[in-house]
């Protein structure tokens, strides 16, 4: 097939004649241009990590990989979800200067963290915020809230002086992204919500018999994911003392396995379940009936 050899100063792209073809009837400049950056990496990333290099939004290139998409020139999109260890851009220290040195807000938001977490930040970690702020679409202002959350639950958990890496930040704020926590409003709401629910945590540790303790993480999804469920502590004990009787020990898989059930059937509180989850009583099987038993009905 013909292609179109394109000259760099470092290196040759090849971009085929079916595919310009493509581009040019569907005039879309940046699909255009994100399709050269991919072939400039060889298509060994994926394409949102380009959003840094070619200086776009999350929006923008989010519209460009899709015109992709639909003209087949990459492969459809899998299930969506954003993981910054795939995902995230790449920023350059160049452009991370850049940022720094036109946008004021940026700089406060910059210089709000360092103090916040009580250390300069270096230029990957600012990066992050870069990515966080540009890529993702977060306002500064909710970053801000983002970083005290992350700050307050380390501290929280592992005690005073301990703070969390801006890997740890950034991966809450991919999991706020996905929620669509991105004003600060909706940070506030989704704030207040998680200090309700951090509050409730100590009651169901207890009626699993696991004392004050913190919980673990892997735990904290268990409790997290119940709460969202709407079972009240009464009846998380009813599914660990059924755990308990069959398993013999408590055992996190089984009793969310109970609990995933009763979700599904609409129980939750004690009441509903000793009134929905109690075996149907069997109907007494019709007595058979002879020929010779119509007779004698009738002598």
């Amino acid at each position: 097939m013909a292609s179109v050899l394109v000259h760099t100063a470092e290196e040759n792209v090849t971009l085929s004649a079916q595919a310009a073809k493509k581009l040019l009837e569907r005039g879309d400049g940046d699909a255009a241009l994100l399709y050269l950056a991919l072939l400039r990496h060889h298509g060994n990333v994926p394409p949102r990590s380009l959003a840094g290099e070619l200086r776009w939004d999350r929006g923008r290139i989010e519209a460009a990989e899709e015109t992709l998409r639909q003209l087949g020139l990459i492969a459809p999109a899998a299930v969506e979800v954003l993981d910054p260890a795939d995902e995230k851009p790449v920023y350059q220290r160049s452009d991370i200067m850049e940022r720094l040195e036109h946008s004021g807000e940026f700089r406060g938001l910059v210089a709000e963290v360092e103090k916040r977490l009580g250390k300069k930040l270096t230029t990957p970690d600012v990066g992050v915020l870069l990515g966080l702020n540009d890529y993702l679409g977060l306002p500064a202002d909710v970053i801000y809230l983002l970083v005290c959350h992350c700050a307050e639950r380390i501290q929280r958990r592992y005690g005073e002086g301990r703070r969390p890496t801006l890997r740890q930040i950034e991966k809450e704020g991919y999991a706020w992204a996905r929620m669509g926590v991105d004003t600060q409003r909706a940070a506030v709401e989704y704030l207040k919500k998680y200090t309700e629910k951090q509050e409730s945590v100590p009651q169901y540790m207890r009626v699993l018999g696991l004392g004050d303790r913190l919980p673990v993480a892997q735990e904290e999804k268990y409790l997290t994911a119940w709460l969202e469920m709407g079972f009240p502590p009464e009846t998380v004990a009813l599914a660990h003392d059924k755990t308990v009787f069959k398993c013999q020990e408590f055992k996190w898989n089984y009793c969310n396995g109970i609990l995933k059930r009763w979700h599904e059937a609409g129980l939750h509180t004690p009441e509903e379940i000793a009134a929905g989850d109690r075996p149907k009583a069997k109907q007494a099987e019709p007595v058979k009936r002879s020929a010779a038993d119509d007779v004698w009905k009738y002598v």
